[in-house]
């Protein structure tokens, strides 16, 4: 029957601190199963319908005799990245290789779990057969294809338990016969098996496949770190999960469905998770429990985020398109960047448990990953908050988040009272001042036009301004870390009592400019004495280095014997830029707050009109200084043409507007280049109000009205994968989704296990198909998905 999903208001809070427990994750994981039933009908319905149908008529048989053994496969970790690598880019379903034959794999599976008989064609690749879950058939040599024959004893059909050892499978090619072990779990002559990692402790067990076989998955040999290894790592991973963690324990034992072993990079954990394979984690070896166990929170979180924006939207389109993370090397698309709180906030629940369980040493350690993350989680924060379109619920989730946050800084961070959680603090600020300024060097764009224009108000002494737009180049390809400088420095800061001199910090960046350390030091350096323009020194590095550039190069109407200009002050510069009503001092010195104050300290009035009427009338009569009316000795505009009074009361009303060639009136259009006044920043919502930002287009709010109704339509399951059902139509892929592990950098301080792929989820209205009716229905959350 087809219904609607009801997300009660409970489960959601629930999710949002970053939690959830057993039924929410069983709502989401109900959910997804419908989502995945959808794909698989439009994959039906498509192009790819002839390749699918047989697969797709082998796994209706099996839901009717075994709904179990169905529905353990469409859950499972090959399903969702089978439809949507078939739906969205098939490669070629018109030349007899369609990527809907793969569904024939998982069909496979099916029958073995339910002891059907079957017969099926399945894709041969590089001479390989993989059958998910299952296990590897090698040595097939060039043959496109096999046919793989399920028998099973009569009576068994169907039977829970009975499966397990009692089916025969034959492969058949044309250079022969291969036949699997009668337990598929053996390896075999020819045959890889997907190993099952076990883990049970105090009456909660976790159950994986270590998945080698999935053809829309990574796939690795394990024979550096057999199933073995990974059996005993996962055994005391989930030890501690369970007796440190036990609400998310439970979360994991319900959703997690498998493991996907990743290659491991030079230094430490690589790992990711897709948006389309629910509760599967791909994960390098990742060597010891603790960063196992760290390694499962994260990435479950993703999944969890994942399968919540089926249902709901969190972000509308617009905003800026890619945002700073301090977790990752790359710019983030909104949905990535959510994404990444999101999972962080798994690494704040497991860190703050190990900074109050640990001593010594170790118990510094957790202080300081603890610290770091929820940096981490705060800047993030403030990025989504300021520059993406969250909608009602988006914000609502938002504050939830928050929340949970400040009551866990509340509760202690175990990195001690008084000087000595000072020092963390202040250590953790640094570095994460300097991380943003070399990221800013590295993707944020200079907009020549803008920064011209700031060098000729700086030489000018005018006041800056609104700053120019800013710009944030896309990465392409895998990215690696800010380097091994950087991470020396950030090294030696988590030891050091305070920064660098801000005044030394300068020094140094003058006398080696292009170097990115010298900038990330004096950015920290500056936050941390609270200079002025610290926020542009951290927030807009290259628009500084770009205009300190500018200003110390030779002007091309400079004579050649001229000496180069002597470069500015970078503390002046910074906070010229951060204040518009501050002109520089004529000298490079800084800021000239009293630049316009004439002599004796009495600020000028308004000048006289008629005066300043009378003024350009008469070559002989200038203006008086003090502005009280005209001047005898002032002299003629250069050529002698008077300028228009209008416009020149207008410049001197307005310091905002410089005058244009001599009587042509102010230089209005030269200002449209300039953006408008500076916005508000978003309020932080872990820390209150912030600040004032720089040059930044307002940001449109959330969406008026109810917010019920935003979700992805996603109708359940009706008995039978061939039951007919009209699909909600897809928004597409999110840009975010699937991107590729990122390069591990040397870690840093504190570093966790590398953050892999960081889906991002949701975020594009779905299909209005019904409204629910069900007690809930008045919850800004019910909404029109589907329950089984």
């Amino acid at each position: 029957m087809i219904g609607p999903y009801v997300l009660p208001d409970d489960v959601f809070d629930a999710l949002a601190a970053g939690a959830g427990g057993r039924p929410a994750v069983l709502l989401l994981l109900r959910a997804r199963r419908s989502r995945n039933l959808l794909l698989l009908r439009r994959a039906l319905d498509g192009p790819c319908g002839r390749a699918v149908e047989p697969a797709a008529d082998l796994l209706a048989g099996v839901e009717r005799v075994a709904p179990g053994a169905a529905r353990s496969v469409i859950d499972g970790p090959a399903f969702g990245t089978w439809a949507a690598r078939t739906l969205r880019d098939c490669p070629a379903h018109h030349r007899g290789e369609c990527a809907g034959r793969d569904l024939a794999a998982l069909a496979v599976l099916a029958a073995v779990r339910a002891a059907r008989p079957a017969r099926v064609t399945v894709p041969v690749r590089e001479g390989r057969l993989r059958l998910p879950g299952l296990g590897t058939v090698t040595g097939l040599g060039e043959t496109p294809e096999a046919l793989v024959v399920v028998e099973a004893p009569a009576g068994a059909e169907g039977v829970p338990g009975t499966s397990a050892g009692s089916c025969r499978v034959r492969v058949l090619t044309a250079a022969g016969e291969r036949v699997l072990p009668r337990d598929p779990s053996r390896p075999g002559h020819g045959w890889q098996p997907v190993a099952v990692l076990d883990a049970r402790h105090r009456g909660l067990t976790l159950r994986l496949p270590l998945e080698t076989a999935a053809p829309e998955l990574p796939a690795l040999e394990t024979a550096s770190a057999g199933p073995a290894a990974w059996q005993d790592l996962l055994r005391q991973a989930w030890e501690l999960l369970v007796d440190n963690h036990p609400r998310r324990a439970e979360e994991l034992a319900a959703g997690l469905n498998g493991i996907v072993p990743l290659p491991a990079p030079a230094r430490g954990v690589a790992s990711a998770t897709s948006r389309h394979a629910f509760g599967t984690v791909l994960t390098s070896w990742p060597a010891d429990p603790e960063r196992l166990a760290l390694t499962l929170l994260h990435e479950f979180q993703h999944s969890k985020l994942s399968a919540l924006t089926d249902l709901v939207t969190l972000y509308e389109p617009g905003g800026r398109p890619r945002l700073y993370a301090p977790w990752r090397p790359d710019p983030r698309p909104p949905g990535g960047l959510l994404q990444g709180i999101y999972a962080h906030l798994g690494d704040l629940a497991f860190w703050q448990e190990r900074s109050g369980s640990r001593h010594g040493p170790a118990q510094a350690d957790a202080a300081w990953r603890l610290a770091q993350t929820r940096a981490h989680v705060e800047r993030g924060l403030t990025e989504a908050a300021s520059h993406v379109r969250l909608t009602a619920l988006g914000t609502r989730f938002l504050e939830r988040l928050a929340r949970t946050v400040r009551d866990g800084d509340r509760g202690g961070t175990g990195a001690g009272d008084g000087s000595g959680g000072e020092r963390l603090a202040r250590a953790v600020a640094r570095v994460q001042a300097g991380d943003e300024a070399v990221w800013r060097l590295r993707w944020a764009a200079v907009d020549d036009a803008g920064t011209e224009r700031l060098a000729a108000l700086w030489r000018a002494g005018r006041p800056a301004g609104p700053l120019p737009a800013e710009d944030v180049r896309a990465a392409t390809g895998a990215v690696a870390g800010p380097g091994p400088e950087f991470g020396r420095w950030a090294a030696r800061q988590r030891g050091a009592e305070r920064a660098r001199p801000a005044r030394e910090a300068a020094d140094a960046v003058l006398a080696a400019p292009d170097r990115a350390q010298g900038w990330a030091e004096l950015a920290a350096a500056a936050a941390e004495e609270d200079r002025p323009g610290a926020d542009v020194l951290r927030a807009r590095t290259e628009l500084v280095r770009d205009l300190c550039v500018r200003l110390t190069a030779r002007q091309p109407a400079t004579p050649p014997d001229t000496a180069r200009p002597r470069p500015p002050d970078l503390l002046a510069l910074a906070a010229w830029l951060a204040n518009t009503a501050v002109g520089p001092d004529p000298s490079g010195g800084g800021p000239a707050a009293d630049a316009a104050m004439p002599p004796g300290g009495v600020p000028p009035g308004p000048p006289d009109p008629l005066a300043l009427a009378a003024w350009p009338a008469d070559p002989a009569v200038g203006p008086d200084p003090s502005g009280g009316g005209p001047a005898a000795d002032a002299a003629m505009p250069p050529g002698g043409v008077p300028p228009d009074p209008l416009a020149l009361a207008a410049w001197l009303a307005g310091t905002a507007v410089g005058p244009d060639t001599p009587g042509a009136g102010p230089a209005a259009d030269e200002e449209e280049a300039v953006q408008g006044a500076p916005q508000a920043r978003g309020a932080h919502p872990a820390r209150g109000p912030g600040h004032a930002g720089r040059g930044e287009p307002p940001e449109a709010g959330p969406a008026p009205g109810p917010p019920s109704g935003d979700g992805l339509a996603v109708p359940a399951e009706s008995g039978s994968a061939q039951a007919p059902m009209e699909p909600a139509r897809s928004p597409g892929p999110d840009p975010a989704a699937d991107e590729g592990p990122v390069a591990p950098a040397p870690p840093g301080p504190g570093e966790g296990p590398t953050a892999g792929a960081e889906p991002g989820g949701g975020g594009t209205p779905g299909q209005k198909t019904g409204v629910s009716m069900s007690q809930n229905a008045r919850s800004p959350l019910a909404k029109t998905s589907a329950t089984g």
